[in-house]
């Protein structure tokens, strides 16, 4: 699938979404698409999404977020930051569509341009609720589409397939990503990597979480290869929700963190992440 077809797809599902609300404005459409979310409550657990890596559940909601980085001594402003729409299509899959971001590079050298945009597919494997055990594990795919004009990410298009864990133990929750970064091209002069991305987060009131997340990429071939990237990111997460608020009732999170450089290499670093999640 190219750009094209990518644009293509995300105009179906918009037009798609927004004709079927208006067709059926007096009957159930809304009340069934919010139930999506409701109806994991019954088998999965219920942890806040983390800022960075893909956790083990699926989860329906919008995502608007924005980073603030310094790339060798230059800040660049990342608008989306790989983020956009998920939906859950089946009791075991969801769907995201990611528009690419677009990057203010705040450099005389370097041209402000989009990045990649791409798609992803998540399959629940297994998982239970607080009843049943507290845990979710899921397959990730991830496909990024070619560059553009100005390209401000990968060369290439690439593939990041993964491994979603995860487990709570009352308030805590511990959760786990590995996976590959695949280019399809150019491995020369961009490489591949795996990445490792683990988190341990707190429940700390009603409405708020807190967690740290670690970030690792292992590098191979390519102009990086043998080099190791670690970031730490301290994030705190706030949900907006009803007073008689109901799974199946949507909200909104006002999330943020940095990601803090804690290797000898890292090619950025201080990158301040702000996002807020419409939930439905």
């Amino acid at each position: 699938m190219n750009r094209t077809q990518f644009i293509l797809l995300s105009a179906l599902l918009a037009a798609s979404v927004t004709g079927a609300c208006t067709a059926a404005a007096q009957d159930s459409f809304y009340p069934r698409l919010r139930a999506n979310n409701a109806s994991m409550s019954d088998v999965q657990p219920t942890w806040m999404g983390p800022l960075i890596q893909s956790d083990g559940r699926l989860g329906q909601a919008v995502r608007f977020s924005v980073s603030n980085s310094n790339f060798s001594g230059t800040r660049t402003l990342n608008y989306g930051n790989g983020h956009g729409i998920s939906m859950i299509v089946d009791r075991r899959f969801q769907i995201d569509l990611d528009p690419p971001s677009y990057f203010r590079n705040h450099s005389s050298t370097h041209a402000d341009g989009f990045g990649n945009a791409g798609t992803q597919i998540k399959y629940r494997i297994a998982s239970g609720n607080a009843a049943h055990g507290n845990y979710a594990i899921s397959a990730v795919l991830y496909h990024a589409f070619g560059p553009r004009v100005e390209q401000n990410l990968m060369l290439s298009s690439f593939y990041c397939p993964s491994i979603a864990a995860g487990k709570s133990f009352g308030r805590f929750a511990v959760l786990e990503n590995i996976g590959g970064l695949l280019p399809t091209d150019k491995i020369s002069q961009q490489g591949r990597a795996i990445e490792w991305n683990s988190t341990v987060q707190m429940h700390v009131t009603k409405y708020a979480w807190m967690d740290v997340e670690n970030n690792a990429v292992f590098f191979h071939a390519g102009p990086l290869d043998g080099k190791t990237q670690n970031m730490m990111t301290p994030a705190a997460f706030y949900m907006i929700r009803r007073a008689e608020w109901k799974p199946e009732h949507a909200s909104v999170i006002f999330a943020g963190g940095m990601q803090i450089a804690t290797s000898g290499y890292h090619d950025f670093n201080h990158n301040l992440i702000t996002e807020m999640r419409f939930v439905f």
